[in-house]
């Protein structure tokens, strides 16, 4: 079993990376198999409605001069999909959104029923909004949402804060170990308790006090 995971920020090794990375090293270490995929700065399309995808029964979005159908290829191998989001304007990146969109609509046939979960990245707000966003395809698709002991969300402002924000990192290990369990067929087993201390943070720092 593999979990594909999206990177939606533009940049390579930013937060995000640092959320999604923390999932899969905690997959690898549940005998599940990971990867992690960058969305890019190259341009994408956003859908058009043209309905190609599905009027040519083509299973692929009928532009394929970006990453979209890449990014599907990948995922008709699956067996679950993390997508993970810097906020913007209390949003997902738009470039993140409009490949989405395509990936759920044109590729429907093929994401349909695979435990899926997102991740949203910020500095300090807007971050449940742009979460809330993420998931909403997911439960249109059948996907089981892997749930975690908070909301899948991490904050950290410049690259490699995410690193520090304690709870936020173990949200996202609890996050892999609930994905494991679906992915296993143990949705109706009771989520083990963490194997490590509760890490609550919250936005002050105790050196400021």
């Amino acid at each position: 079993m593999n979990v594909l995971l999206l990177n939606g920020s533009p940049h390579a090794q930013g937060n995000t990376y640092l959320a999604l990375d923390e999932i899969a090293k905690t997959l690898r270490g549940n005998g599940i198999g990971a990867e992690i995929v960058q969305l890019g700065i190259k341009p994408v399309r956003g859908c058009i409605a043209c309905g190609q995808c599905h009027a040519r029964g083509l299973g692929r979005c009928a532009f394929d001069d970006d990453t979209c159908n890449r990014i599907l290829e990948k995922l008709h191998d699956a067996d679950g999909f993390v997508v993970g989001s810097p906020v913007y304007y209390g949003q997902p990146n738009g470039a993140l959104l409009a490949v989405l969109q395509r990936i759920c609509y044109a590729g429907s046939a093929i994401v349909k029923g695979k435990p899926a979960a997102a991740v949203a990245v910020c500095r300090r707000g807007g971050a449940t909004a742009a979460f809330q966003t993420l998931q909403m395809p997911f439960q249109m698709l059948h996907m089981p949402l892997a749930t975690s002991q908070y909301w899948n969300i991490v904050y950290g402002r410049a690259p490699g804060d995410a690193a520090f924000d304690a709870e936020g990192m173990q949200t996202m290990r609890a996050l892999a170990r609930n994905m494991a369990r679906l992915l296993r067929g143990q949705a109706a087993v009771p989520p083990q308790p963490l194997d490590e201390p509760w890490a609550g943070t919250h936005f002050v720092r105790d050196d400021l006090r």
